[in-house]
């Protein structure tokens, strides 16, 4: 009998063989413990209730088909069924009590995988269903903003106000200092006028009455007085002059040296 035509749909659909069997694969995480979730779930119970027996049976019987269909098998697919093999001997033998790892423990622990992975494949389901920027909501192109009404309040006192008043006007002002001039008694003028002085001194006489006696200016009068007393110290220090005080802040006394 001729195979149908192309275009004819009324005809029988042949049926492939088990070799010819379509198998697709999506790129998504596959591995060995995502094959016993699928598997899990084909039994329509609660993970905790799963029966590990049939699962196992289950997993070894996918593995005997997908070598079937290719030999070429990921190496932990076959270490994941060798274990389950080993763990379905220890659940059929008589219990033994010193069997280290109790075969019921790796079947909880087993279970408990499963559940976490459950979970984790529920979690990453709801977040991609939550709705997504650009596909289920879209934002606005040119949003106007918000406008802002801002008022600056300034709280200072009287004090505060004239001093900041009064740094702002010092900086804009140039100050000039001018040091006026004022009448001196250069030291050297000292020692000349007191060596001429004492040259007519006999006995002992107070410093004061060696100034001029014509010191209408204060500070003119101090000057002579600091610069007579320098040239009084100078003039002791050379040899030239004796001086004298009884106790402090007593009158200075001096007199000249007959030997210098």
């Amino acid at each position: 009998m001729a195979d149908p035509a192309p275009d004819d749909f009324d005809a029988p659909v042949r049926e492939l063989p088990a070799r010819e069997t379509l198998v697709l694969q999506l790129g998504s995480w596959e591995g060995p413990l995502d094959l016993l979730l699928g598997l899990a779930r084909a039994q329509k119970v609660d993970l905790a209730q799963i029966s590990i027996l049939a699962l196992v049976d289950q997993y070894l019987a996918f593995i005997r088909d997908a070598k079937a269909l290719s030999l070429e098998l990921a190496a932990d697919y076959l270490v994941m069924a060798a274990w389950l093999a080993y763990l379905k001997s220890a659940l059929l033998l008589p219990k033994d009590p010193e069997a280290d790892p109790d075969p019921a423990e790796l079947a909880l622990k087993l279970q408990f995988q499963l559940q976490r992975l459950e979970a984790m494949r529920s979690a990453g389901q709801q977040l991609l269903a939550r709705p997504q920027l650009g596909w289920d909501m879209f934002r606005r192109p040119n949003p106007e903003g918000l406008a802002e009404d801002r008022q600056a309040i300034y709280e200072c006192s009287y004090y505060d106000l004239l001093s900041a008043y009064g740094a702002i006007t010092a900086r804009r002002t140039r100050s000039v200092h001018i040091v006026r001039r004022r009448p001196v008694m250069a030291l050297d003028e000292a020692i000349e006028r007191l060596e001429h002085l004492l040259g007519r001194s006999i006995d002992w006489t107070e410093l004061v009455r060696f100034l001029p006696a014509d010191l209408a200016d204060e500070a003119y009068a101090r000057s002579v007085l600091a610069s007579s007393f320098v040239a009084a110290l100078e003039l002791t220090r050379q040899g030239k002059l004796q001086l004298s005080q009884g106790a402090a802040f007593a009158p200075i006394l001096m007199k000249a040296r007959r030997d210098a």
